[in-house]
């Protein structure tokens, strides 16, 4: 059974100023999921499933013709209104729930092992293969996950400081938490980031940290469901309350429902988050082409 590429391409990228997922930053006309399209096909996963919102759906037919039927794909919304019966939003309410909120959308097209990613992010070819031997290994299991742990040196962004889930794990290379660092960037030759009373905390360049690529299997959903009613209703009437995929996953873990394993990468992440990232994005892109680590033509 192969797994599924699930992305989540519902932002709007607000502080970007458009669509950044369908912005052609690849030197042949390439936007940045294309790439991990294709590292996940050639890793050996099998359908790709997008989540998006109601008001660019028609955007996203490019890939229709950009697959040219060789891929097989799903198109799933997420909206404002997509929850369960019963429940009530405020009506201050401009957007959908948050990114495992996004995850619930695809319930109905995934009954395979997936993974989980954003959109609008480079991942690497290294990280796709660890994901789909992971997924491949618990396929017909349950309650066994996993996430691409990322060497923070390889996450770090040149024009200034960043935030990262640092992880930490136990001595099975299970995630025990997740604690969000703010700051962080190279000063003389150490990768630190802002600590308490304004103290600086210098972290090793392999810590590994969380750029939102989860690998779950179907009974997720489940979990999911569940959890998002008692966050309703915990939200009930907060406009802006997020119901994120560390959230639920902590959650999980915290109630020994679930093991979560971080896994080692050496791949190399960038993405997209301003308008001034994207002249570096388009010349890394470039190089791996001119490497040969991607062809000409993508599909």
């Amino acid at each position: 059974m192969k797994p599924t590429l699930l992305l989540m391409a519902a932002g709007m990228g607000s502080r970007y100023g458009g669509l950044k997922q369908l912005d052609d930053v690849g030197p042949h006309g390439e936007v940045i999921m294309d790439y991990s399209i294709y590292d996940a096909l050639h890793a050996g996963f099998g359908k790709v499933v997008f989540v998006v919102r109601r008001s660019f759906e028609k955007e996203f037919e490019i890939f229709a013709r950009r697959f040219g039927g060789t891929v097989q794909y799903d198109i799933v919304l997420q909206e404002i209104e997509n929850i369960p019966d019963g429940y009530s939003y405020p009506p201050e309410r401009t957007k959908p729930w948050g990114t495992n909120h996004a995850v619930m959308m695809a319930a109905p097209v995934i009954r395979e092992p997936f993974a989980v990613l954003n959109a609008d992010d480079y991942y690497g070819v290294n990280s796709f293969h660890i994901m789909a031997a992971f997924l491949q290994s618990v396929a017909g299991g349950q309650n066994k996950y996993c996430m691409i742990g990322f060497q923070v040196e390889n996450t770090l962004s040149e024009t200034g400081g960043v935030s990262r889930g640092v992880c930490q794990v136990d001595a099975n290379h299970h995630l025990t938490g997740v604690a969000e660092r703010h700051q962080i960037q190279r000063v003389n030759g150490q990768i630190r980031y802002a600590g308490d009373e304004n103290n600086t905390v210098i972290l090793p360049g392999n810590t590994p940290v969380s750029m939102n690529m989860w690998g779950f299997t179907p009974d997720y959903f489940a979990h999911s469901e569940r959890l998002f009613k008692a966050f309703l209703q915990a939200n009930s009437q907060n406009p802006k309350a997020e119901f994120y995929i560390p959230y639920a996953v902590n959650e999980l873990i915290q109630s020994h429902t679930v093991t979560v394993s971080v896994l080692p990468t050496t791949s190399q992440w960038f993405g997209v988050t301003y308008r001034e990232d994207r002249q570096a994005v388009m010349q890394r892109l470039a190089q791996l082409h001119k490497e040969g680590v991607y062809p000409e033509k993508l599909f």
